[in-house]
């Protein structure tokens, strides 16, 4: 649980947001949600993992498209939220206040999860006809920008096609989020791939600032990708992955989705810790 004895100005599945004013702190717990369901288990260290992979990708990013990250060194914490510097160290960013769009911005590299479903259904993902004889974690001919809307929490988020996506937020605006997108997944994918992983789909989310598109929030973590090993990867397969797959496989074989999700077993809850652990090790070459 989150020990900070200040009440957050908004709370997502996993992270709590407290305005500064000019900025925001966003603290990432170890909470772990599955189905729009926030678990009650924790997976230890993954909120760190959560913080320092997406610190180290808007690092490596920064040339394709600028972000929102102030700091995340602890010696930058505000003043009143020193006293819990220890646990905080590793799990917060100090960023910049963006206006944020209101669409998820997902990109898909291979084929699976709902758009293998879709596909399966009329050939098409998201309204984009695919060639036929693709299946279970096929490589797509070229990746696919796949928006959705973004639902409360609790709630589902939506697909929608590129024409839906700009009425919300405008035909500009849209492209420009499609090209950063799609252009934001293959540097990471390529850098990835040269470490052992695979990202076979992930979200952004963007915002303005200054009149400028940047990336905010989280960026390639285990919670917003699959990450796929290279050398296990099969095509036709459903693939070993180092998110939180993980968990939701036990949840799909143990609970029907009525009611509250069930407890995780201690040991699915330590190998989901040490999946998050090990896809940071090996993304950035850095020890947790």
């Amino acid at each position: 649980m989150n020990p900070i004895d200040i009440k957050p100005d908004a709370q997502g599945k996993v992270r709590d947001l407290y305005d500064l004013g000019d900025k925001l702190l966003l603290v990432a717990t170890d909470r772990i949600s599955a189905f729009d369901y926030i678990l009650p288990d924790e997976i230890p260290n993954k909120g760190k993992v959560l913080t320092q992979l997406s610190c180290f990708w808007f690092e490596l990013l920064s040339d394709v498209v600028d972000n929102h990250l102030i700091s995340a060194d602890v010696a930058d914490l505000p003043e009143q939220f020193k006293p819990w510097s220890e646990y905080l160290d590793g799990r917060f960013m100090l960023v910049r206040k963006a206006e944020m769009f209101p669409v998820e911005c997902i990109v898909r590299g291979y084929l699976t999860g709902s758009g293998l479903k879709s596909y399966q259904a009329d050939g098409t993902v998201c309204g984009i006809s695919l060639p036929a004889g693709l299946t279970e974690a096929s490589k797509l001919p070229e990746a696919l920008f796949t928006p959705s809307t973004k639902a409360e929490i609790g709630g589902h988020d939506e697909n929608i096609s590129f024409e839906q996506c700009a009425k919300l937020v405008g035909d500009e605006a849209a492209q420009d989020l499609r090209d950063l997108t799609l252009a934001v997944y293959t540097k990471a994918a390529n850098h990835a791939a040269e470490r052992g992983i695979i990202i076979a789909d992930t979200k952004f989310e963007f915002g303005v600032i200054d009149g400028k598109v940047i990336l905010a929030d989280e960026v390639l973590t285990p919670d917003s990708s699959r990450f796929w090993g290279v050398e296990t990867y099969k095509e036709g397969e459903v693939q070993p992955s180092f998110d939180k797959q993980f968990v939701r496989n036990w949840l799909n074989a143990n609970w029907d989705r009525t009611g509250e999700p069930p407890h995780l077993p201690a040991d699915v809850i330590q190998a989901t810790s040490q999946k998050y652990t090990q896809a940071y090790e090996l993304i950035t070459g850095r020890s947790l």
